[in-house]
């Protein structure tokens, strides 16, 4: 399929093919660049880029999901708006590999399809991110390890379009292994894998809501979490970061700190606590314990970081009366996008079509959902 719009686009076939999956938050919301322990899985629903070198200085880009396409010149590769701000991520990633190093002589053309849901929670940006490094550092013959293209993913996000986000989302995406949980120290920046508990299968309900994180909300929570790690510093030398800390310091510094910034706080402590506690019952086959946590993340995010939403609360409540449902919570940066479920392998289509009838009763428009495999991590195709 990539193979078949980049030729249609640029009537020539493509030099190289990479991939990576969209990822789901399993838990840990918010606490990656608070350098805690999170935990994520890859998905098989996946981004391709393609791309060719050019004979002079242009950069050439076209979306076969956004049916967009843009052009810009090496000498100005730069943040773009409107028609061409589709092209951001992808320049990002190219503007931190030319900043590390890489000779670029000429331009590219590049080309992407998708089967990664956009603005839904599942990070479409970081596939795009590590599909484009992948696919950049072997046409220009600039090799590099898979942690290091992950880190220049998250570089590009944070110091190129602006996104102030953590390491998990490209981690999950880099790392990702089928029937397997990607865990990440964000601290140390190391990465493992955990076996799925067998019998047991991922649903994913997106709210339609979508979220644009680069603006407004996740800036305030980060700069929230940064406020409360200042404070907890001075009560302890020992904390460099909020993942540091515990509910029990937070409680009591509660007199330093205004009303939100402790919220944040609280949660992101007790949220990397839960992380840890999540390890023992996956390691027990504990199923039980693992719907609670997860049910305990998505209370955490709804009253202390304050990032869900109306119809993100409904979806979570619902499932949670669900048979066959062991847990759910919100998946992502939240204020829109997804609800991700752990349920047995009985739970039915029946099952979400009448959370799905139930959801457009009470808000007037319908919701999505689909049912979600795990799948290998980026990579190059060819």
């Amino acid at each position: 399929m990539i193979a078949e719009f980049y030729k249609k686009t640029y009537g020539s076939a493509p030099t190289v093919i990479a991939q990576a999956p969209g990822r789901l938050e399993f838990i840990g919301n918010h606490v990656d660049y608070n350098k805690g322990i999170v935990m994520g899985v890859s998905i098989d629903n996946r981004i391709n880029v393609a791309v060719s070198l050019r004979e002079d200085n242009e950069i050439h880009m076209a979306s076969e999901v956004l049916k967009a396409k843009g052009v810009v010149t090496l000498d100005k590769v730069a943040l773009q708006k409107d028609d061409q701000a589709f092209m951001n991520y992808p320049l990002g990633v190219f503007a931190m590999l030319r900043q590390a190093g890489m000779k670029v002589e000429k331009g590219f053309n590049f080309a992407d399809t998708s089967t990664v849901p956009l603005g839904a929670g599942v990070s479409s940006s970081a596939a795009i991110e590590l599909a484009t490094a992948y696919a950049l550092s072997k046409l220009y013959n600039f090799p590099l390890s898979k942690i290091e293209l992950v880190r220049l993913a998250r570089k590009a996000e944070n110091d190129f379009v602006g996104m102030p986000c953590g390491i998990l989302d490209q981690g999950v995406s880099g790392f990702g292994a089928e029937d397997a949980l990607v865990r990440i120290d964000c601290k140390q920046e190391t990465f493992s894998t955990l076996p799925l508990p067998h019998g047991t299968a991922f649903w994913v309900f997106n709210s339609q809501k979508k979220h644009a994180l680069v603006e407004g909300m996740y800036a305030k929570r980060f700069d929230e979490c940064m406020r409360a790690t200042k404070v907890l510093s001075r009560y302890k030398s020992s904390i460099t970061c909020l993942a540091d800390s515990t509910p029990s310091a937070v409680e009591a510094n509660r007199s330093k700190m205004d009303s939100d910034t402790f919220k944040r706080a609280i949660h992101v402590t007790s949220e990397n606590a839960r992380v840890l506690e999540m390890e023992t019952a996956l390691a027990d086959k504990d199923l039980s314990s693992v719907g609670d946590l997860l049910k305990a993340s998505h209370a955490s995010s709804r009253y202390f970081f304050e990032n869900t939403c109306t119809e993100i609360d409904f979806l979570v409540d619902e499932l949670s009366k669900q048979d066959h449902v062991y847990g759910a919570r919100l998946s992502g940066g939240g204020w829109g996008g997804v609800v991700i479920a752990l349920t047995s392998p009985d739970y039915s289509k029946k099952e979400a079509d009448e959370l799905l009838a139930a959801f457009e009763k009470k808000f007037g428009h319908k919701a999505g959902y689909f049912k979600t495999k795990t799948g290998p991590g980026a990579g190059l195709v060819q």
